[in-house]
């Protein structure tokens, strides 16, 4: 643990930086946070809605998409240590849709040639995206199964799917598996079917667990699966760049958005909102081996579990993602982890995640450090994470020793 913090010098470049992309138009509002021992920087710029002018504040509230990711394997994770789910136990019980499964010969065949799966799913297969049905990383309608996947109303997006909990399990079911379950990594679909496993092993929905067993005792009280009217104010405008102007225009407005109702069905891949100051307790639970002030969610060993790479060299070859990225990043039970230092950033045994509307977090337990950065412009490939990289390059910068 470190016994120092972060220059206060140094961490003024951030602001620079920062209004920079806010000034430019490349975004509407931005807030930045690095936090290190007792040692908390916040960078607030820009507005929360260009049309209204509504400036942006620390407790402004965004759509956090991905990074309910980890959140929903803490869930998971605290039903294993209550031995109510185990990990490599199958789901069947819980997730009869999942049982029998079959699967697809090749991902270019059509939907009716498959084979048995070799074994059933488990818990396990979900935490670490193993599962054998996720986002195919080609182009779209390459092969017959993305297009059902699609049409299915199962496909990763950024928007709540419209289907209950139900009929989003039935659709899935409906489809074969694209691998073998234990084969290969696949992007975000684990995730979702992760929370409904959650729900019906404890008896509740995903948001009431949620709420009772992790927001409340962190006190993330601006956390949830949607804003209230009470709160509705403090919700940005989600955005996105035209692609040929570069211009920003409205994804997802906060009154009367996809947010500001209850979901019809919980994602447990992406579906929660909330705030800097909310998703700094949740990091520093994380950095702290489980627990947050007096609080214990998770003890040591399994947050240690969690942070530890899953996923194999030989998996890692045959499960395409983002250009680069096994090359420092491995998958644990729930979120990215850091395996290689090359840059200015998280140790290795890092983990984190970014959220696919404009956010994104860092837990660092080696540097004693949180790193969050949040914005509502939606990433459309690999170059808007340009705005990640430097915000986490200048907190790690301003590390004092």
């Amino acid at each position: 643990m470190s016994t120092r913090g972060l220059s206060k010098a140094r961490l003024g470049r951030m602001s620079d930086v920062v209004r920079g992309y806010v000034d430019r138009g490349e975004t509407a509002g931005i807030v930045a946070l690095a936090a290190r021992g007792s040692d908390v920087h916040v960078e607030v710029a820009g507005l929360q809605d260009v049309e209204t002018r509504v400036p942006m504040l620390q407790d402004t509230i965004f759509r956090i998409a991905s990074m309910t990711k980890p959140v929903t394997a803490v869930a998971a994770m605290m039903l294993v240590e209550e031995t109510k789910l185990k990990l490599d136990a199958p789901v069947d019980k819980w997730l009869p849709e999942l049982a029998d499964r079959k699967v697809l010969r090749s991902i270019e065949s059509p939907l009716s040639d498959t084979v048995p799966a070799n074994r059933a799913i488990t818990l396990r297969d979900l935490l670490t995206l193993r599962n054998g049905v996720g986002a195919v990383m080609a182009q779209p309608d390459q092969y017959p199964i993305q297009k059902a996947i699609d049409d299915a109303g199962v496909a990763p997006g950024p928007l709540p799917s419209p289907l209950s909990t139900e009929q989003w399990m039935s659709n899935l079911s409906a489809l074969p598996l694209i691998h073998q379950p234990g084969e290969r990594w696949m992007y975000h679909i684990g995730s979702d079917i992760l929370g409904v496993l959650v729900s019906r092993a404890a008896g509740v929905s995903l948001g009431t667990f949620f709420r009772e067993r992790i927001f409340e005792p962190l006190g993330m009280v601006d956390t949830g699966f949607s804003v209230p009217a009470s709160k509705i104010d403090r919700l940005a405008t989600s955005y996105r760049r035209d692609a040929e102007s570069g211009k920003l225009l409205v994804f997802d407005p906060a009154r009367d958005g996809k947010w500001s109702q209850a979901p019809s069905f919980e994602h447990g891949g992406g579906g929660l909102v909330s705030t800097v100051d909310d998703f700094l307790a949740f990091g520093r639970m994380l950095v702290n081996g489980g627990r947050h002030g007096s609080v214990r969610l998770l003890a040591r060993p399994t947050v240690e579990v969690m942070m530890t790479d899953q996923i194999t060299p030989e998996q890692k070859a045959v499960s395409p993602f983002f250009p680069g990225f096994w090359e420092t990043t491995g998958w644990g039970l729930g979120a990215g982890v850091t395996t290689r230092r090359d840059g200015v950033g998280p140790a290795v045994g890092s983990c984190g995640w970014t959220g696919g509307l404009g956010t994104a977090w860092c837990s660092d337990p080696a540097e004693d450090m949180v790193t969050i950065f949040l914005n509502q412009r939606m990433m459309m490939g690999p170059g808007d994470l340009d705005i990640n990289e430097d915000v986490f390059t200048l907190a790690y910068a301003a590390i004092e020793d």
